[in-house]
């Protein structure tokens, strides 16, 4: 080493496990700022430079800074997201100190977990010897995430032994092939406890040269995915007749190769926004309205499933059913989908009697389910469009929830991106949907919580600029993330439409048992919460673009032209006819479906 010039072991090794990372394919790291972790914030900085200013050695990486962990964290979620959307997976990672910082990820690493997002969780953390001491910002890191991640290695603190580095690098490639299935098929977060002693800044002395010890390489698997059907080998019109009476759940992450299983076979498909088959003629829509008719939902007797089904009651009470036989299609992880546990196979993939459409439906099976698709598309049609008043319709007609989502969805193009957030947002859109092509759906149904949603939609924008993103999501929902609005000057700009259903609380709740009018003395406080924020004083204080809308006529103009950067549509959304809305929903497509002819 030159005289004069400094290299601190934990710089080192940060630097080193940076390169690692970024010859490994991680192209992005969100970083929250803390002192324990400034090893890895000082060799990110470094490597977000311009290709110019970047110091020999130091890899070329994207850096997003956010100062909320829980936001942080589900933006690097959203990413990953992005990536996968786009056909390029990579893992993202996310940097925090030690202390809280790290609890505040739970809720990101558990949603990577059931959602199979590739994650590297970098958290910095006391040297060993601190533990147990009463030290500043210090507790038990190690197994905070339990088994909700993939690998979890506590990492001593370097202290620039020789070996290290080869070491580092060796450990970066476990991480990633980890984070991404390429042992298992099973992708998800990993989590590494990255101890650092002091000092913590670097000294003088420069990067280390690339190398390439302990990069090994790791074969991955193909990823697993559910063949396509052969269209050659299929009918003309899809399945032959005679078959037993099937219908196809989509269920989350589906993929198109689920829609095309449907229509080989003349299924009905009963699919969810976030299917990625939400689309094509075998498409049904407000499928779970339909189940509880006996002449389409009662005279099933088998359902094949894709993805993860969630949404809706009736399919999971249609799984439930002993008269049906179910088949559960599931190529990658150690689980697979079977809430109600009475599933009868469990297939790596369909069997090629599937996939050539052999296996096929009664005839007219699939006719009967899409006219009375469409029979209920016009009923609720019917229901939301506001009356006439002689060639006009009537001026402030408030919006409801399922009419904005069904404005949200014609205004999403096959090319455009839409985030759903949780709660009725999102079954709303599975009610009111009908794509011919569908846009990019994405949903985190992992758990299927509000959390990050904001920031999860604002990750998935950065990380697909060339597409228009819009998340619809709920008040509550928008509240709980509205830190994810925040974005430092310093920061890449994102350009997304966060569409904001505010009802003044969870109306979610006033569809479900703790809504019925016999328990209405409790309900407000404690189920439909109340708050009264102003939103667009909220916005205007993160200097982000507001505009309220009241009524159906500014509904459209506002979804139109969301406009460059961050803005946000404020829709006024009645909740207190929520339950009744549904309920007329539910008994006016019933009249509809019956109305048909036999």
């Amino acid at each position: 080493m030159m005289a004069g010039v400094t290299t601190h072991p934990a710089t080192t090794a940060a630097r080193v496990l940076l390169q690692a990372l970024a010859a490994l394919g991680v192209h992005d790291v969100v970083l929250a700022p803390g002192s324990r972790s400034a090893p890895l914030a000082y060799a990110l900085a470094d490597a977000a430079r311009t290709d110019a200013e970047r110091p020999d050695g130091a890899p070329a990486l994207n850096l997003h800074v956010r100062v909320d962990e829980r936001s942080a964290g589900f933006l690097a979620v959203g990413l990953a997201r992005a990536h996968a959307l786009a056909e390029s997976p990579r893992p993202v990672a996310v940097v925090t100190t030690s202390g809280t910082a790290v609890a505040n990820l739970h809720p990101a690493v558990l949603e990577a977990h059931h959602s199979g997002v590739p994650l590297l969780v970098l958290t910095a953390d006391r040297p060993h010897e601190l533990r147990g001491t009463g030290a500043s910002q210090t507790t038990e890191q190690v197994g905070l995430f339990a088994g909700a991640v993939r690998l979890a290695v506590d990492v001593p603190a370097p202290s620039g032994l020789p070996d290290e580095p080869r070491d580092t690098r060796a450990l970066a490639v476990r991480a990633v092939a980890a984070a991404t299935g390429a042992r298992t098929g099973a992708p998800g977060p990993v989590h590494l406890n990255l101890c650092y002693r002091e000092p913590l800044v670097p000294g003088s002395g420069p990067w280390p040269e690339p190398a390439t010890a302990g990069l090994a390489h790791v074969d991955a698997r193909p990823v697993a995915a559910v063949p396509a059907p052969d269209p050659s080998r299929a009918p003309v019109r899809g399945g032959r007749l005679g078959g037993t009476p099937t219908v196809l759940v989509a269920g989350d992450g589906a993929g198109v190769s689920a829609r095309r299983l449907a229509e080989a076979n003349a299924w009905p498909l009963l699919a969810e926004p976030s299917s990625g088959a939400r689309g094509g003629p075998n498409a049904i829509p407000a499928y779970r309205l339909l189940l509880a008719d006996e002449r389409l939902g009662g005279r099933v007797r088998r359902v094949v499933v894709l993805g993860r089904p969630t949404l809706s009651r009736p399919v999971q009470q249609l799984l439930a059913r002993p008269d049906v036989e179910v088949v559960v299609i599931a190529p990658t992880g150690a689980t697979w989908p079977d809430a109600a546990r009475g599933a009868d196979q469990v297939l790596l993939e369909p069997p090629s009697r599937m996939r050539t459409g052999r296996l096929g439906s009664p005839a007219g099976w699939l006719e009967a389910w899409q006219a009375a698709g469409l029979a209920a598309a016009e009923a609720i049609d019917a229901v939301l469009d506001p009356p006439e008043r002689g060639h006009r319709k009537r001026a402030g007609a408030r919006v409801t929830g399922p009419a904005l989502a069904r404005a949200v969805a014609a205004a999403s193009l096959p090319d455009d991106v839409l985030v759903v957030g949780s709660s009725n947002p999102v079954r709303d859109l599975d009610l009111v949907a009908r794509w011919d092509e569908p846009p990019g759906v994405l949903a985190n149904r992992g758990l299927a919580g509000i959390d990050g949603t904001v920031s999860t939609a604002v990750g998935v924008a950065l990380g697909l600029p060339r597409r228009r993103v819009r998340v619809l999501l709920g008040d509550l929902t928008f509240l709980h993330d509205v830190g994810g609005l925040l974005r430092g000057p310093l920061e890449p700009a994102v350009d997304l439409q966060v569409v904001v259903a505010n009802d003044d609380g969870g109306s979610i709740f006033a569809t479900l048992e703790p809504g019925e009018p016999a328990r209405a003395d409790v309900f407000e406080r404690v189920f439909g919460t109340p708050h009264g924020v102003d939103v667009a004083a909220l916005c205007a204080g993160y200097g982000v673009r507001h505009t309220r809308v009241g009524d159906v006529e500014g509904l459209l103009p506002a979804l139109a032209g969301p406009g460059p950067g961050l803005s946000v549509v404020e829709v006024r959304v009645d909740r207190a006819g929520r339950r009744t809305l549904g309920e007329r929903l539910a008994a006016d497509v019933a009249a509809a479906v019956a109305g048909l002819e036999q």
